[in-house]
């Protein structure tokens, strides 16, 4: 230290407690709060909806780093708070410790305002008279903090002005990036409140220009409207929605098809009680809800809307809210999981012009009766008879009078089934069928790839989970808590298909696996079941395993290309699909079938014009 010319003196006076001055700790605290323009927007408009108000409009200029307005008409600000709403921790939104317990607003900690205020100049004029344009405004900026509180004309409502942000702190400026990229991430922040709040009108004006206008609705037209506005047209047409309500939770929302989805995952927006939070409690729910039909490297686009009692919910975890703690953190995954698995798995072909829509019921629709009664044997043996390919295929033919030629004429008043009759086989790949709306193409191994598997899922559901147990039994070494789990759920685990017996307080004694995942890497799979049980609460990781196992029996036991079928087996085949869960999918998540309608294939050949 003496090299460096520190003293002992000055040392011990470096190393003495100090009262931080008002700015000092003001500034601090925005560093957690302010991260740049668009935590400002976020901060601002979250105030702005606790006030009640219907009509939020943002000024931006240069991307919000030389100034960002936003104007309300919410309730308003009385004259004598308008210098305590400037200081640190002070709300109108908590009292006492059971207001903290059951947070039903957005903002609540008494931070932003003066946070924002400490690292710019800022001007807070209010009006809560909706008779009378007297306002006041409370203008915040030098060294003191000090506040001066001025008569100002406005209407009802508030009106904050951020100017120079960071003109004090020019090293944290420095981490700003150009006034496009910061105008973007606050056109992020205004899309996700716009979604949370359709019945608020949004505008956005940047640099003198109107930039982005979001119109107010109650009616679901209208919401339907604000949507696509954040998504754009083409995810209505390609998205379902649902409500479920269970327990307490209730979930809504819009999630796109299997077949629309993206490269990055920047448009997975979710709510919990109209708050924005990044969960991975939630991601993985969602990813699991997906399981089976997404391609891989892909993801889902989802706008998901969760409600429930805000005294389950911990929204006071982290300072810019965006992450929140369930209190009933598994049965939440758990209902989103089942949720969207559930829609997913019930789509079914019903000829729109997206390839995919709900399951409807589909009444007189098939020719010929075509039986879902294919046996299977074991869960490990595949198919009865070896599960080979010509007993699939010929399969087919048995459940059909006619083996060959050509379909009967369809009366009049028949009704056409979605997937519609089949025509001809393409190049032994693909076969094509004629429907109400035009031709589909349906790619016949990865159809039938799952039909098979959604079949041998079945049966192994009904037969259950076996045990194989290990001729020589496996010491793992695990913490504490997990083998305290074990001990504790321990016919969780045999329900599992597991056999653990605790060996230690830190080890324990693996004596008989799943049958199904008798191959694996006993060890591994172990902690990976210990693990997700303790992070979510639950397991599904026997459920990935066994499923990628009959994925991989099913793509084998599936007809392949080249593979010549007649008429009636093709229509055998398009009517399973129909009937067969996630069948606009194959088990790695391709799409099984597409269709033209007649209109396409009019422009093909210019026929009308």
């Amino acid at each position: 230290m003496q090299a460096l010319g520190l003293t002992s003196e000055t040392i011990l006076l470096m190393k003495r407690v100090k009262q931080l001055s008002q700015r000092l700790a003001n500034q601090i605290a925005a560093g957690e709060v302010v991260e740049r323009p668009a935590s400002v927007v976020k901060e601002l408009l979250e105030n702005s909806l606790d006030s009640q108000a219907l009509r939020i409009d943002i000024t931006l200029e240069a991307g919000g780093m030389k100034s960002i307005k936003i104007r309300d008409d919410g309730i308003g600000i009385p004259k004598d708070d308008l210098t305590l709403a400037l200081s640190r921790h002070a709300t109108s939104k908590i009292e006492n410790v059971s207001d903290l317990e059951s947070v039903a607003t957005l903002g609540f900690r008494g931070e932003a305002l003066a946070s924002i205020a400490s690292v710019s100049r800022l001007e807070l004029t209010s009006n809560i008279d909706e008779n009378s344009q007297e306002g006041w405004q409370a203008t915040v900026g030098g060294e003191g903090m000090a506040a001066e509180v001025m008569p100002a004309p406005h209407p009802r409502g508030t009106t904050v002005l951020v100017r120079d942000l960071f003109y004090n702190t020019p090293a944290r400026r420095k981490f700003l990036r150009t006034p496009r990229t910061e105008l973007g991430r606050i056109e992020d922040m205004v899309r996700k409140i716009s979604l949370s709040h359709p019945q608020v009108a949004l505008s956005v004006t940047h640099d003198g220009k109107p930039l982005r206008l979001y119109p107010p609705g109650n009616s679901e037209a209208d919401i339907t409207r604000r949507v696509s506005l954040v998504f754009g047209k083409t995810f209505i047409d390609n998205a379902l929605y649902f409500e479920e309500e269970k327990q307490g939770l209730l979930l809504r929302g819009w999630i796109g098809l299997p077949t629309y989805s993206r490269a990055q995952a920047d448009q997975q927006f979710f709510f919990v009680n109209s708050r924005s939070i990044k969960d991975k409690l939630v991601s993985h729910a969602v990813r699991q809800g997906y399981s089976d039909v997404l391609y891989h490297g892909r993801n889902p686009v989802f706008a998901l809307f969760l409600t429930l009692d805000p005294a389950q919910v911990d929204v006071n975890v982290h300072p810019t809210k965006h992450e929140v703690r369930f209190r009933e953190s598994r049965q939440v995954h758990d209902f989103i999981f089942r949720t969207i698995h559930r829609i997913l798995a019930d789509i079914r072909p019903d000829g729109q012009e997206t390839g995919i829509g709900v399951s409807t019921p589909l009444e007189s629709r098939d020719i010929l009766p075509v039986q879902n009664n294919m046996a299977f044997g074991s869960a490990t043996g595949g198919l009865s008879g070896g599960g080979r390919v010509s007993e699939q295929v010929n399969h087919y033919a048995r459940l059909l009078a006619d083996g060959s030629g050509p379909l009967p004429e369809k009366e009049a008043d028949e009704q056409v089934p979605p997937l519609g009759y089949a025509i001809a086989q393409l190049h032994g790949i693909f076969i094509l069928a004629e429907n109400a709306n035009g031709l589909v193409i349906v790619d016949m191994h990865a159809a039938h790839e799952r039909i098979t598997y959604e079949r041998m899922k079945s049966a192994s559901d009904t037969e259950g989970m076996k045990m194989q147990p290990l001729l020589v039994p496996v010491s793992v070494s695990v913490s504490e808590p997990e083998a305290s789990m074990v001990e504790q759920h321990a016919r969780y685990f045999q329900d599992l298909g597991f056999d653990l017996q605790l060996g230690s307080e830190e080890s324990i004694i693996v004596r008989g696996i799943p049958t199904l995942l008798s191959r694996g890497n006993t060890e591994q799979l172990v902690r990976d079941v210990l693990s997700d049980f303790v992070e979510y609460g639950s397991t599904l990781r026997i459920e990935e395993h066994k499923d990628a196992i009959l994925s991989t029996m099913a793509c084998h036991g599936s007809v392949r290309a080249n593979r010549r079928l007649t008429i009636p087996e093709m229509n055998a085949l398009l009517r399973d699909m129909e009937e067969t869960e996630r069948s606009g999918q194959c088990n790695h998540g391709r799409p099984t079938w597409t269709e033209l309608p007649l209109s396409s294939l009019d422009s093909l050949f210019l026929r009308g014009r």
